[in-house]
């Protein structure tokens, strides 16, 4: 599950309008909403009266703003903007979540100061929290013991979860450097967040393990395998070869083989994305270069090792290596993930790799590909078998330039939300009425962007014709 070591189970409507099919909004009432921004609210606006399908309309207005109106908690701290961002049903927040949360907000944020305040305040505090632990995948809002403060590892008040993810610090560059981007704003590159850069590249080449397991180990007392890690917290056996441990994945799934490809590809965006800061805002040459290094570094391995040939598909993406020729073909939901890999730059879109290994993960092929009455797509041990991720189904519209693709994943996320007017972590693949978390703001946003993105495109018909 994108943001939690749990699962929480819903079903049914949320309300009895939504019973009646009248399409009454889903979102809180005004002053109920944690956060508004008139830029978010026009953009809603916009989009909607191009929107002739009414019950799609209705999921993009409940969805978009989901981060906003109900998990944004927006302040100062020590003269900064500080934005505590919750997954939605868990309070606690998730580096990778709270990144994605608000990524759809980011082309507004020349539009709305109040929004670009609020963004700078995530960043702010992702940096405190990676300064706390950067192998920390989720933080409470305060220094106070978290939920899983007994796990075998080194739990830090403040810390909610402790399993070291990759893509937890690579999402924290994503929205740094693609808000200075955007914004043209070089405040938020300040001593903390340099001091949080540093940690992040020392982190990764602690985790490529040249020198030993490293100092980062976990364990926690539990009857799910995928929720601890064999051999003393350190998991398996890893050669080294140049790329970076993943002990967990971005489902917080302990990962099999530790060498995940997806996070590894993403690294190599982030560092790249470091040195382009280092170079250009912070002055620090010296920096820079040690990000291009090891970008460089990974790059290759990931050409060397986990480029692997599938006795049906060719050449493809393996999801795990392990350096000594293992790997395992098959992908989970949950972004990164080998399905999504040009949404985060990490391949082009047309690489015929990158198409071999789609065709693979959207298929039978891949344990974790379910397809049933109500729908098929991608999900992931987290869950189990025969539950379907919404975000699988909007990262294959996303990643494609087929309108027939396209449409047939646009129909099936609006047939599939169990009659809520929201997406969910995932449902079950013959009956979308019974899903997990009611909740889950990543999946709410990500479909809000990618509505957007098609009526921004000039595809409107598209979307009004299912």
């Amino acid at each position: 599950m994108a943001g939690s070591g749990m699962t929480l189970l819903g079903t049914g409507p949320l309300r009895a309008s939504v019973i009646s099919k009248s399409y009454t909004s889903n979102r809180p009432a005004m002053a109920d909403r944690n956060f508004t921004s008139k830029a978010v609210e026009e953009a809603i606006s916009k989009a909607k009266a191009k929107i002739t399908d009414p019950k799609l309309a209705w999921m993009f207005e409940n969805c978009y703003p989901n981060t906003l109106d109900t998990t944004v908690e927006f302040g100062t701290k020590n003269g900064k903007p500080d934005t505590f961002v919750i997954t939605g049903d868990i309070h606690a927040m998730w580096l990778r979540d709270s990144s994605a949360q608000v990524w759809p907000y980011l082309p507004l944020a020349t539009q709305d100061e109040k929004l670009k305040n609020l963004l700078a305040g995530v960043i702010h505090r992702q940096s405190q929290c990676v300064i706390l632990d950067p192998y920390a995948n989720a933080f409470n809002k305060e220094l106070v013991p978290g939920e899983w403060k007994n796990d075998r590892t080194d739990m830090k008040d403040g810390l909610h979860e402790r399993k070291w993810e990759i893509d937890s610090l690579c999402y924290t560059v994503r929205l740094a450097y693609n808000y200075w981007k955007t914004t043209n704003d070089t405040s938020v590159f300040d001593s903390d967040w340099q001091k949080a850069a540093a940690l992040i590249v020392k982190t990764f080449k602690d985790q490529q393990r040249k020198d030993g397991p490293g100092p980062y180990k976990f364990e926690r007392e539990t009857t799910r395998q995928l929720d601890t890690l064999s051999n003393g917290g350190y998991g398996r056996p890893l050669k080294p070869v140049g790329l970076i441990n993943s002990s967990f994945r971005p489902s917080d799934d302990a990962a099999t083989y530790g060498f995940l490809i997806p996070s590894n590809l993403f690294a190599v965006i982030s560092l790249k994305q470091l040195a382009e800061i280092s170079n250009m805002v912070t002055g620090d040459k010296t920096f820079a270069k040690s990000c291009l290094a090891l970008a460089e570094e990974v790059e290759v391995a990931i050409k060397k090792y986990a480029i692997v040939e599938h006795p049906k598909y060719g050449k493809v993406y393996a999801y795990e290596v392990d350096g000594y020729g293992n790997h395992t073909f098959m992908d989970d939901a949950n972004v990164p993930n080998l399905l999504g890999l040009p949404y985060l730059g990490s391949v082009d879109q047309d690489d015929s790799i990158y198409q071999n290994t789609r065709k693979l993960v959207w298929s039978e092929d891949n344990p974790y590909f379910f397809k049933g009455k109500a729908a098929e797509g991608i999900g992931g041990p987290h869950i189990g078998y025969d539950m379907v991720w919404p975000m699988s189904i909007i990262m294959r519209a996303m990643t494609s330039n087929d309108d027939k693709e396209i449409g047939w994943c646009i129909k099936t996320l609006r047939d599939t939300d169990g009659d809520t007017g929201f997406m969910h972590e995932s449902f079950h693949k013959d009956d979308p009425k019974n899903f997990t978390r009611k909740w889950f703001a990543w999946a709410n946003t990500l479909f809000g962007e990618l509505i957007l993105k098609l009526v921004n495109e000039g595809k409107s018909d598209l979307i009004n014709n299912l």
